[in-house]
């Protein structure tokens, strides 16, 4: 044996394999079939779900993981199938059926007799690490280590009457199904069209392994499955709706003012054909423009006699309710005063606490600041209080 460097370390890897008959570990990932139940003139294995095709979910699991050496995808036609140009990926052309499919995959890998062999379907895209791990750690002493789910569901058989089938035996068999290259070489070596590749081991009596499955390696097959598992897989963000609201009052007689439902004293008081809340109207506003659902006018107009003096939390409750009626919560708001007069922040506090018993909200999810134009404009000339607010709409939890 040649000097061995630190440089060289590497170069040796695979005698140093050989001499400790430590096996290496491949897949291969079987996307020759068309799918035809899922009703799409595109084989569902390349099919997108989320930003990526179904079949590039499995490729970029076994890609990532240290045991996985090299990685044989069998398509119907590598010509018409963009294929990730990556180290260690090879292309095999297909069968008639997914056994013919196999084998071709396991010509082309040309692996050791000891080596593990992982057979995927391309239309299970969930595949995660946990699931390789399992896989290789139980197939020592065992001719097959496979993935399985309990069944739960009551079965019958169809006929002429239901026939209850018992269930406390059967599992749902998912892939990858791990294997020694050379055990299921040869047993697929006789056999024509199998349901899976541990059929054949199974004819041979080969004893199995089973490690627990996951729901996400579900099979995409019927119509409605690649939603399903891009709901499971690839679920779209959370959008929050957002709303902003703008009120303005002008003084005019009275004694105090009302902001956020609480009576804060002053000189003057809001001239207004409702109680004049000014910051509940800015909050209403924006919690209506979060749903797109128009403005305050729109639902109480000034012009009806019945909303003279009311108060301003049934805008604000009729509001909210209108909201949740859409599958839709307040998250959280944030209001701004602007005036000269009165002084907001002795009130701070009170204002919103009312506005977080209304809305139903942490005092914590209600901000409320206040701030001056500098004496410039109306409110710096002391003639009214204007408020602006956002709300954050999210979907009912």
């Amino acid at each position: 044996m040649q000097d061995c460097k630190p440089c060289g370390f590497f170069a040796l890897i695979p005698y140093l394999e050989a001499m400790t008959n430590i096996p290496t570990a491949h897949a291969i990932i079987v996307a020759a079939g068309r799918g035809e139940r899922l009703g799409s003139t595109t084989p569902k294995q390349f099919l997108t779900l989320g930003r990526r095709r179904v079949i590039d979910w499995s490729i970029e699991a076994f890609a990532r993981h240290p045991a996985i050496g090299r990685t044989v995808i069998v398509v119907s036609d590598p010509e018409s199938v963009a294929i990730p140009d990556r180290k260690g990926l090879g292309v095999a052309i297909g069968g008639a059926n997914r056994t013919q499919s196999v084998k071709a995959g396991l010509n082309a890998l040309r692996a050791n007799d000891n080596d593990i062999v992982l057979i995927h379907d391309a239309a299970r895209p969930g595949l995660e690490a946990g699931i390789i791990d399992a896989l290789i750690a139980a197939l020592p002493g065992h001719a097959a280590a496979v993935p399985v789910l309990p069944v739960v569901d009551a079965l019958k058989r169809r006929g002429e009457t239901l026939t209850t089938i018992a269930r406390d035996d059967l599992v749902r068999v998912q892939t990858p199904q791990a294997f020694r290259y050379g055990d299921i070489s040869r047993a697929l070596a006789g056999a024509e069209d199998l349901v899976d590749d541990l059929a054949a081991i199974e004819a041979d009596g080969g004893d199995v392994a089973l490690v627990p499955g996951d729901e996400r390696l579900a099979k995409i097959t019927l119509p409605g499955d690649l939603e399903r598992m891009t709901a499971i897989l690839a679920p779209s963000p959370i959008t929050p709706r957002i709303g902003t609201g703008f009120d303005v009052h002008a003084f005019g007689p009275g004694g105090h003012v009302t902001l956020c439902g609480v009576e804060v004293p002053h000189s003057h008081g809001l001239v207004g054909h409702s109680d004049a809340d000014v910051a509940w109207h800015a909050l209403t506003d924006a919690i209506l423009g979060a749903a797109a659902l128009g403005d305050i006018g729109d639902h109480f107009p000034p012009s009806d006699p019945q909303w003279k003096g009311a108060n301003s939390e049934i805008f604000l409750r009729h509001a909210l309710s209108l909201v949740e009626a859409r599958g839709l919560a307040l998250a959280t708001c944030d209001l701004t005063l602007i005036c000269e007069a009165p002084k907001i922040r002795p009130h701070r506090a009170a204002m919103r606490e009312r506005t977080a018993q209304v809305t139903g909200l942490a005092v914590s999810q209600v901000s409320l600041k206040a701030t001056t134009t500098e004496r410039l404009g109306f409110t710096g000339r002391g003639e009214g209080l204007a408020a602006q607010a956002l709300a954050v709409l999210s979907p009912q939890s």
